[in-house]
């Protein structure tokens, strides 16, 4: 009896672990969402933002297994604007931040599988650190630099767009701090890369869903909004009445979380 009663909580716990009991997405655009590849370091209080090699490897190449098709920021642009259409079953590879890693450890990995990218730049940290973070929490990164962006960009496996001048929490500072924060990073982006932006992530999804750091969002020239929430979000059916949803790579997801990703919207309750 007690075999039996510890079974049943298993499987309880693993279905509420795993969501294989949630209906197939359909019509969802996933979009991913990196940080850092690699291994975590020791002392990091992010372990979770961290993606081995392998394992992105493997992501990567799911995707080319189960038919998907990588897209850019200007994919979606020429999308929302119904000048072009998204392929069947297209991914958004994002990775937010611009860390070093992205290029060192990624970006051949995609080159090697044809797997087209976006990263999201915070302007002030570009060849410099993760200025943001306490270092005593989160040890300190470089981050990719201009010649690097400027590879990536001429190869045609990275796409590029605005995550604010210096990482910013949005909803915790004023309005115009918050205005100046986006609209100044796009402009000097934009000079830096000599093409318009689409594109803004909210630094840890601050102020996504608060109408007046939207507006200003939109106001600065944007036209796509990314936040954090994980899931997958119907575009263009359900955008931009809300800002594009995320799903959140895991540096201790499994395969099977990977795939559940992909076909449920995520993979933990």
């Amino acid at each position: 009896m007690i075999g039996w009663t510890l079974g049943i909580l298993g499987l309880a716990g693993l279905s509420a672990r795993f969501n294989w009991w949630r209906s197939v997405v359909h019509g969802g655009l996933p979009v991913l969402m990196y940080h850092k590849i690699g291994r975590a370091p020791r002392g990091s209080g992010l372990p979770k933002l961290w993606v081995t090699p392998e394992d992105f490897r493997w992501q990567m190449s799911y995707l080319e297994r189960h038919g998907y098709a990588s897209v850019t920021f200007e994919d979606l642009e020429s999308a929302r604007q119904g000048v072009a259409s998204l392929p069947s079953k297209p991914v958004l590879v994002t990775f937010d931040d611009g860390y070093q890693n992205n290029y060192t450890l990624a970006y051949p990995i995609l080159k090697e599988l044809g797997v087209r990218a976006n990263m999201f730049l915070v302007h002030e940290t570009v060849g410099r650190h993760n200025s943001w973070h306490d270092p005593a929490d989160e040890p300190w990164q470089r981050m990719v630099t201009w010649a690097q962006i400027r590879e990536m960009a001429d190869s045609g496996s990275f796409s590029f767009a605005n995550h604010t001048m210096r990482h910013a929490c949005l909803s915790e500072i004023p309005l115009e701090d918050a205005r100046y924060e986006v609209s100044e990073a796009k402009k000097r982006l934009e000079d830096r890369l000599g093409h318009a932006l689409p594109a803004f992530a909210y630094p840890y999804g601050a102020g996504a869903y608060d109408p007046r750091l939207r507006e200003a969002v939109f106001e600065a020239g944007h036209t796509l909004d990314f936040a954090v929430k994980q899931g997958q979000t119907r575009f263009p059916g359900d955008f931009p009445a809300e800002p594009l949803k995320r799903l959140l790579i895991r540096g201790d997801d499994t395969r099977l979380d990977f795939h559940l990703n992909m076909t449920r919207g995520r993979s933990r309750l």
